[in-house]
């Protein structure tokens, strides 16, 4: 699929871009460009990937529409990563997420329309599901952008693909425990009820590869995700770091901040269909012809929301995850 392709990557100079750029070096692309903001992270990503001459790296903001066009132009497939991430940045200065998370969607859109690229991957997030923070809030607006370009009769598809927080990202709880244990002895807990998704970024890729593989467009693919007691993550943290006398400080909930996540809502199942073990798939309303033939065969969810407080993992699988990712 993206041998001797060009592929171009927003926002591709963070952990999941890295896992990206990795896994799709194997499939044997004619060049992949990296396009981002932060120079000092291109210079040490060149150097990590030893110059391979397929990566191209471009300095570029995707507010910036005119410079996205420039960039975008021969490209077969996009990966939409760029994103103001950190809810409580993103609760203080809601108009900068605007500018960069729906605004810079948009501007995605338009520049792979205007070049004819073959498909757009946008990577959402739980927290676009049933939004209770700004974050969450911009990227369900760019979920409905990239659904609502596949009604313009472009040559481009777009798909959706959702899921929850990958293990060791750039400000992954797991740093943060892990500087804490060994610094402060003390662990910052925001409430100690508190669930989230958890994969690894190798998984999340090769999850998000096969929902590009398979999209026709229009469709909001649900990554199945383990689910993690953040209590119990924090003391596997502990036990694999030796340390035991670590105590729990209790911060309260930040403004915006959910106990337990959402990657399907009770309105969104009314669409969904139980695609395979890995996948659920939200059906955009306006129905294509490819949507109706792709689907017609698949059931429909059985569950009414997918939440984070459901089917918690052990503490022993937690720490097989934590071990299959390095972490520990």
């Amino acid at each position: 699929m993206y041998k001797d392709k060009t592929i171009f990557i927003t926002g591709g100079t963070g952990s999941w871009g890295y896992e990206l750029v990795k896994q799709l070096l194997l499939h044997d692309p004619k060049e992949i460009r990296i396009f981002s903001r932060n120079e000092s992270h291109q210079f040490t990503m060149k150097q990590e990937f030893n110059n391979n001459p397929k990566l191209h790296f471009k300095i570029g903001d995707i507010r910036d529409r005119e410079a996205l066009i420039e960039a975008t132009d021969g490209a077969d497939y996009v990966f939409h990563l760029a994103a103001l991430k950190h809810v409580p940045v993103c609760e203080d200065q809601p108009l900068e997420a605007l500018k960069t998370n729906v605004i810079g969607t948009q501007n995605v859109i338009e520049a792979a329309i205007i070049h004819k690229v073959d498909k757009v991957i946008y990577i959402s997030t739980d927290k676009a599901s049933d939004p209770a923070n700004f974050y969450g809030l911009s990227k369900a607006m760019g979920e409905r952008l990239i659904t609502h370009a596949n009604t313009l009769h472009a040559n481009t598809t777009f798909v959706c693909i959702r899921g929850g927080n990958v293990l060791g990202t750039n400000g992954s709880v797991i740093h943060v425990f892990k500087k804490a244990i060994k610094q402060k002895g003390k662990i910052g807990i925001t409430d100690p009820d508190m669930t989230r998704f958890f994969l690894t970024v190798e998984d999340a890729i090769k999850l998000v590869f096969k929902a590009t593989s398979e999209a026709v467009g229009g469709e909001i693919f649900i990554m199945k995700m383990p689910a993690i007691k953040i209590t119990d993550l924090a003391k596997v943290l502990m036990e694999s770091s030796g340390i035991t006398d670590v105590e729990f400080d209790i911060l309260g909930i930040r403004p915006g901040e959910k106990i337990h996540e959402l990657l399907l809502t009770v309105n969104e199942s009314h669409s969904a269909i139980l695609y395979d073990e890995r996948y659920f798939v939200i059906l955009p309303d306006i129905k294509s012809d490819a949507i109706l033939k792709q689907y017609k065969d698949y059931k429909k969810v059985e569950i009414t929301n997918y939440n984070s407080s459901q089917n918690l993992l052990s503490t022993e699988e937690i720490k097989t995850m934590l071990s299959k990712g390095g972490f520990i």
